[in-house]
């Protein structure tokens, strides 16, 4: 935000004619009268001297406005500029910032977390998948779902500004659904804030960013629609389910099997739901709050079955991995996790 200043230097400045006699003229009083001058009337003078008491008054009362918005504009710089030394237009935030103007809309968040989410594609011998994730550390720590990047043999990052890297897994946990990769040679990158996932009431408006169907940087919004939801996904879904992605995320939920088999290897965790929409290839994406902070790890999703036997798109039943449980296995993954 471009803030507008008004210099104050020349509010306020008085400028005194200099006079031989006190009072008001242009120029020198004339010589006294040779006698004394009659009293003057009483009415029109008194006015005049209230007027001139109240000149400063008035004049004391603009500097103070000026002042107070001076000090304002000077205040909202050292909140835009102030926490861990980042200097990039929002106040609080670190790494993903949302600028002063634009806080608390779509729009703001999506161009400012965007540069931090990636489109992930996993290819083994058996097939391909593509997913997405968020970066987490400027050298390139990647955080996704295990069953983005289970079982492949080569992973490959693309970044929101069309770069592509090779990335090695640097750990896994199967039994969170979470996945750490790390691209080779990379530096430099905008990491996202984590927020705080305990933090999140039902109705908080949030953006879901991800790749779609391949489709990079989709942005989408909703709300929180719910908490704790239990949801059980596969380990490990195997290439030859990803070839469609129209399979999308095998889950269960109350008793029932969506969007494909999960198979006998499975996991339970517990999830924020979003209506935020949610399709093939978010996966592994980021749900974001207005602040720019991530609250959750997009993991699964609600797709009704067509008549054709392929899933239709998101209907709304969308559900996440709680950052906070993100942030409190970041240590096991980087250490290997389950590989």
């Amino acid at each position: 935000m471009t803030d507008h200043y008004r210099g104050s230097g020349d509010e306020g400045t008085q400028h005194t004619h200099q006079y031989p006699y006190t009072g008001f003229g242009d120029g020198a009083y004339p010589p006294p009268p040779p006698h004394a001058p009659a009293p003057a009337a009483p009415g029109p003078t008194a006015p005049a001297h209230a007027a001139r008491a109240k000149r400063p008054v008035a004049l004391i009362a603009a500097v103070a406005i000026v002042a107070a918005a001076v000090g304002g504009g000077a205040a909202t710089l050292v909140e835009r500029f102030a926490g861990n030394g980042t200097a990039g237009g929002a106040a609080g935030v670190d790494g993903t910032t949302v600028s002063q103007s634009s806080k608390g809309t779509v729009a703001g968040v999506a161009q400012a977390v965007s540069p931090s989410i990636v489109e992930i594609n996993a290819s083994s011998t058996s097939g391909e998948s593509t997913g997405s994730g968020v970066i987490i550390t400027r050298d390139g720590e990647i955080v996704t779902n295990n069953h983005v990047i289970a079982g492949a043999d080569t992973v490959k990052v693309r970044l929101s500004d069309g770069r592509t890297y090779t990335a090695d897994v640097v750990g896994t946990d199967p039994d969170k659904d979470l996945a750490l990769v790390e691209l080779r040679g990379a530096s430099g990158l905008k990491a996202a804030a984590l927020g705080d996932s305990g933090s999140v009431k039902v109705g908080d408006e949030v953006v879901a960013i991800g790749s779609p169907e391949g489709l990079t940087g989709t942005v989408t919004s909703g709300i929180i629609s719910a908490l704790d939801r239990d949801v059980t996904v596969a380990k490990d879904e195997g290439r030859k389910r990803q070839q469609d992605p129209r399979q999308g995320w095998p889950f269960e939920f109350g008793g029932q099997e969506f969007n494909g088999d999960t198979g006998d290897s499975k996991t339970t965790y517990k999830a924020i739901q979003t209506d935020a929409s949610l399709n093939p290839g978010n996966s592994g994406g980021a749900l974001i709050n207005m602040n720019g902070e991530i609250i959750g790890i997009n993991s699964a999703m609600y797709s009704p079955s067509s008549s054709g036997g392929s899933t239709a798109g998101s209907v709304g039943l969308g559900f996440a991995i709680p950052i906070d449980t993100v942030k409190a296995d970041l240590d096991s993954l980087r250490s290997g996790g389950e590989n």
